[in-house]
């Protein structure tokens, strides 16, 4: 099954639409065609001008060359083989970033695509399927007031939902802020959820957050996401030896080399591999074995579109040890009509893992093409 061409195509939600928060109003959606006529798909959350770029630019020399050109005539089969041509072959301007992001979309449409030809879930081809649904949690935006909390506990938790995330918003500005909004976030939650915060990256001084982290201790916050950049490693394993909180990360972290740093140092009780971001699937089962050597549990990072929730799904059943689904409640529109399937969350809160070939998941092209940047 050899690889014929492949499609970066930048989805962008109308700017007459109004926008709501961000991360989920742009995506880039992955095509992989092979000569037997069965397209792998994919999706890459990052800046999507510059993947598209990483794809389709011609080549400059043999370590500076676009991912298309490197990956066309391959047998989709090889997909390891694949992965280690496109980093070898984007040496000068690839390594880590932008580059590990468009191979990531490119590897998940792969996985898709063999999916596909032997009628398997891709779960089935990473070595099993260990669960056949799982427990979602609601992953929405932080609000600013109390208010607003109230409100969106009362629109969403009635769903099912055991556990909800409340992330960046208004998380960041200041400690005392971060304290008052989760005092607000666990009374409108009441004692029987999960509590889970996504600081967003804004900290930055470590004494002030191993006290407010402390200070949150007394609401029972299920993990602190993200507290600092993913550049501070020392930061984040001091706040993860000193408080009794998880501490998660690893959403933009690409490659086993920088994943290898967040086990070695202890920095982070949960790992959170985003597999648009981390190197894709092929990235992510590496991870799964690294992770379990030291009882660190993977929780991966999905706030895009069906696309990656889909993908999700399989890398979560084919785990021997799995919590969570993110379950991205943004309400945008190209999370709504991107796909023709739909996940949904049952009334015990869990989602359903598709048992179709590929990732289960079927687009659908006439949203794609309207929503679609030339």
């Amino acid at each position: 099954m050899k690889i014929t061409d492949v499609e970066a195509i930048i989805v962008k939600q109308p700017s007459e639409i109004e926008m709501i928060g961000d991360g989920s109003q742009d995506t880039v959606v992955i095509l992989v065609h092979t000569d037997e006529g069965i397209t792998g798909i994919g999706e890459v959350d990052s800046s999507p001008y510059a993947v598209k770029t990483v794809i389709d630019m011609p080549d400059s020399h043999m370590v500076c060359r676009g991912l298309k050109e490197v990956i066309i005539g391959e047998d989709a089969f090889d997909v390891e083989k694949i992965w280690r041509k496109m980093y070898e072959m984007s040496l000068y301007h690839g390594r880590r970033s932008v580059v590990i992001h468009a191979m990531s979309g490119i590897d998940m449409a792969i996985w898709d695509a063999i999916g596909k030809k032997l009628d398997l879930p891709v779960s089935k081809l990473l070595g099993g399927t260990y669960r056949n649904k799982i427990q979602a949690y609601c992953s929405v935006l932080m609000p600013g007031t109390e208010k607003e909390i109230n409100e969106l506990v009362e629109r969403h938790m009635q769903k099912g939902y055991r556990g909800l995330k409340l992330g960046w918003g208004a998380l960041g500005q200041s400690f005392e802020k971060d304290i008052q909004l989760v005092k607000w976030a666990r009374k409108a939650l009441g004692d029987d959820k999960y509590l889970m915060i996504d600081i967003g990256m804004k900290w930055n001084d470590v004494k002030g957050a191993i006290k407010t982290a402390k200070a949150m201790e007394e609401y029972d916050v299920h993990w602190i996401e993200e507290p600092f950049s993913p550049d501070n490693l020392d930061a984040y394993a001091q706040l993860a030896k000193n408080t009794t909180v998880h501490i998660s990360g690893g959403e933009e972290v690409g490659t086993m080399h920088e994943f290898q740093q967040l086990l070695d140092q202890r920095c982070v009780d949960i790992m959170q591999p985003d597999l648009s971001r981390c190197g894709g699937i092929s990235v992510a089962r590496k991870l799964t074995d690294a992770c379990d050597l030291r009882q660190i549990t993977i929780i991966p990072h999905a706030f895009k579109t069906h696309i990656l929730m889909a993908a999700t799904l399989q890398y979560i059943a084919s785990l021997p040890n799995a919590w969570y689904l993110e379950f991205c409640e943004q309400d945008t529109v190209l999370r709504k009509e991107l796909t023709k399937t739909m996940f949904e969350v049952d009334p015990e809160g869990f989602v359903e893992i598709p048992q179709a070939p590929g990732f289960g998941i079927e687009l659908d092209m006439e949203a794609v093409e309207r929503f679609r940047v030339r």
